[in-house]
């Protein structure tokens, strides 16, 4: 599926935004890797930029705050039917509430919060605004995915919170799990004990991995690693002009051997 017209179950990651010093830099940027289009928005609002693919709502950007600490970075949110629920639950179960729970005008209500490794994360309880209308199609997000130091504590954390279920697919050098919200596959939780600090991490879709590292490159931005191959497609590690890390994936169109 590509289009989403319906409320995101709860747990599902349904929205991702960027935070950058340079709005209309960043949005030139992302129309010329990916295709969007976008009208910055007014000062009084952080310039909150809505994205959209083929007039779709696929990504938010917006200016970071002064004073703000760290690169930039993406962030997912994960749906809620009462984000001041999923707040109380973050408490409970050992996590740290960021920016409490609060009304977007009538777009829907939000709130930031960390997990209890670190990994930071957004809710998005949605009112006019749904979150993603484009997903899993070249330009989109195709995948979400939380890097950990600890996955065995971060699984207890979001089961407790989103009620994730999870299929574990380690090995003796790699340490993961899908999770899955009321049956269905949604993301992923990456035990990296000496990689990145804590984060949920961004996967777009393309339609040629190499063509889009090339392209990233060309407009100022970073391969950090590959394109390689993977069971799922052809992956890469990238940053943004500006610094914000994502991936980008040439999705396989067998990736399992089951379809």
């Amino acid at each position: 599926m590509s289009e989403w017209t319906s409320r995101y179950p709860t747990g599902v990651p349904c929205w991702v935004d960027l935070g950058v010093p340079d709005v209309e830099a960043g949005l030139a940027f992302y129309r010329a890797l990916f295709g969007w289009e976008g009208e910055i928005g007014p000062a009084e609002l952080g310039h909150y930029t809505t994205c959209t693919l083929r007039g779709l709502p696929v990504a938010g950007m917006m200016g970071r705050m002064p004073g703000q600490e760290g690169p930039p970075a993406w962030t997912t949110y994960l749906a809620a039917d009462d984000a001041d629920a999923i707040v109380r639950k973050v408490t409970e179960a050992g996590g740290t509430v960021v920016s409490p729970a609060m009304d977007v005008m009538t777009f829907g209500r939000m709130a930031v919060a960390a997990d209890p490794t670190g990994g930071v994360f957004g809710v998005w309880q949605a009112g006019d605004h749904n979150g993603a209308g484009v997903v899993d199609e070249p330009g989109a997000v195709v995948w979400n995915e939380l890097y950990t130091p600890d996955s065995a504590r971060a699984k207890r954390f979001y089961a407790a919170v989103f009620g994730f279920g999870y299929e574990d697919m380690s090995d003796a050098d790699f340490d993961y799990a899908t999770f899955h919200v009321e049956g269905t596959l949604r993301g992923g939780v990456a035990g990296v004990a000496d990689g990145p600090p804590p984060h949920w991490a961004t996967y777009f879709a393309v339609g040629d991995a190499d063509e889009t590292v090339d392209r990233v490159d060309s407009l100022g931005g970073e391969v950090l690693r590959g394109p390689e191959e993977s069971p799922y497609g052809r992956v890469a590690a990238v940053q943004d002009p500006q610094g914000a890390l994502f991936n980008v994936i040439a999705v396989a169109s067998d990736p399992d051997g089951s379809q």
